[in-house]
């Protein structure tokens, strides 16, 4: 409840320093300075508006110091522990992976040799003998008649 109690008020202390910064105004920055006029800051008097506003400027300065240093403060007591050691239940280890199988050995010259020879037994007994063909008679190249 204090937390968020704190929290408000630093956001709206900052949003009041931010204001005060950008209400104020330097030494001769009004257009009417640059020329030579004496008619600034006359809403409030010659003098009151810049004392008002920087004491302003300081308060909201010191407010808003002191809510982040308490900010987090209480942050850093409410999370002591890891989010992993918050969490229910306990960590249950991973299943073990089964033994590694032996590798099968590399065939050796010998079985590869019997392997492609019964492939080969194999390819020659599902092709059917396949009937020859008679050549076919070769025709000469067709002439392109020249154009005169």
């Amino acid at each position: 409840m204090v937390y968020y109690l704190i929290a408000v008020l630093h956001v709206l202390v900052c949003i009041i320093l931010i204001l005060v910064v950008l209400l104020q105004s330097g030494k001769g920055a009004d257009l009417a300075g640059a020329f030579g006029g004496s008619a600034t800051q006359t809403a409030f008097g010659s003098r009151g508006p810049a004392s008002f506003l920087s004491k302003l400027t300081t308060l909201s300065a010191i407010i808003f110091m002191i809510t982040c240093l308490s900010l987090s403060v209480i942050g850093s007591k409410r999370s002591g522990k890891s989010v992993l050691e918050t969490t229910p239940g306990a960590a249950v280890p991973a299943p073990k992976a089964p033994a590694v199988e032996t590798p099968v050995p590399a065939p050796t010259p010998e079985q590869i040799k019997k392997v492609q020879e019964e492939i080969e037994a194999k390819q020659q007994k599902a092709q059917p003998p396949q009937p020859e063909k008679a050549p076919e008679p070769k025709t000469p190249p067709k002439e392109t008649p020249k154009k005169p």
